[in-house]
């Protein structure tokens, strides 16, 4: 067993970070995640590790630090909240772009504006469906407890760098503020440069031999050239929906009826499965854990065997298009959320099962 502390989701978030060997971490503060910063500086992970932790003077110089940082092949990271990650979207598909690795946290507030500091799930359209232009895709995890918190910065790094392509992690305020028992990983150790340039032969680290120069960017001013480029790209987002699908199924065999929730909403699902089934109402849960690569068979599966599926999100109804997609037209499925930074609760849920899909 690896080491056991008590942490909340965004120190969680920080610590896994300097043990998965991050090399540099660029933001700024901003709640409800200001906590993944203070952490990194108050740790002094350049003293452990040699990890670099930077404030910049505001998102857009983060992003830009963090594209740098991926150019070169180093393991980087940045963090924020809803509108930061705005401020970030140029930057994001730059890097996507340019297929760079990097790992984004988002701890989701509510909006839209300045919004609240409140937990939202408002993001998800930000996220999996590209908040930056052109046709590109971030691989999306949303962890729904603080020990995913810290177990999905090593994940999201790897994938990352085996796709070389950013990936996002996206929470929100409760996740990231609550306290719970953390088993963290064991560290990975920092790479060298010699180990850099071996596993990263397209980085720009300036101390290749007898090898072209090498330019990190995004420009094709030949519409053929960005075409093949584009092509490439969704070649390697089909990879990915064909090997990184994650997600989680709780009570689902015996279902009539399901809830579809990620994150926080898929926690407060599992209490309302208790009390439908106190009621005689047998319903499970689907989690999707990646949001992108979207678990698209996996949910028609399950929806084959149930009468109807209730997809439970914080904000006005997002993921039940791609729930809707994956399912088709033969199946009843309906949305209930809350706003602004309102968590529902299990009652809540458990009614609106009732009302929208039994009874309706």
């Amino acid at each position: 067993m690896g080491e056991l502390r008590l942490m909340k989701g965004n120190e969680a978030v920080a610590e896994a970070a300097i043990r998965a060997g991050c090399d540099g971490y660029f933001g700024y503060p901003i709640t409800p995640q200001s906590e993944v910063m203070e952490y990194l500086m108050a740790e002094k992970p350049f003293e452990r590790t040699g990890m670099v932790v930077l404030q910049a003077e505001s998102e857009v110089a983060s992003i830009n630090m963090l594209y740098g940082g991926a150019g070169t092949g180093k393991k980087v990271m940045t963090s924020s909240s809803s509108p930061g990650i705005s401020l970030m979207q140029e930057g994001i598909t730059y890097m996507a772009g340019a297929e760079l690795p990097a790992l984004i946290v988002n701890v989701v507030r509510g909006g839209p504006g300045l919004g609240t500091i409140q937990p939202s799930q408002a993001d998800y359209f930000q996220a999996v469906k590209g908040g930056g232009h052109g046709d590109y895709k971030l691989i999306v995890l949303a962890p729904a407890s603080v020990q995913e918190m810290c177990d999905h910065v090593k994940l999201g790094f790897d994938l990352a760098f085996k796709y070389r392509n950013p990936a996002m992690i996206l929470s929100d305020g409760a996740v990231g503020q609550m306290m719970e028992k953390v088993e963290l990983f064991d560290p990975i150790p920092r790479r060298t440069d010699a180990e850099v340039i071996a596993q990263c032969p397209w980085a720009a680290t300036g101390k290749q031999k007898n090898r072209d120069h090498i330019i990190i960017t995004s420009l094709d001013l030949d519409p053929a050239g960005q075409e093949r480029v584009n092509l490439k790209l969704q070649a390697k987002y089909k990879k990915m929906e064909e090997n990184e699908v994650r997600y989680e199924e709780i009570q689902c065999d015996d279902a009539e009826y399901l809830f579809v929730a990620f994150g926080l909403s898929a926690r407060i699902c599992q209490k309302a499965i208790d009390l439908a089934r106190a009621k005689g109402i047998k319903v499970g849960l689907f989690r999707p854990i990646t949001l992108f690569p979207f678990p698209v068979k996996q949910i028609a599966a399950v929806g084959k065997r149930v009468k109807g599926m209730l997809v439970v999100e914080m904000n006005a109804g997002q993921m039940i298009e791609d729930v809707k997609l994956s399912i088709g037209l033969n199946l009843k499925i309906e949305h209930f959320g809350r706003f602004g930074g309102i968590i529902p609760t299990p009652d809540e849920v458990v009614r609106a099962l009732e009302q929208k899909i039994i009874g309706g």
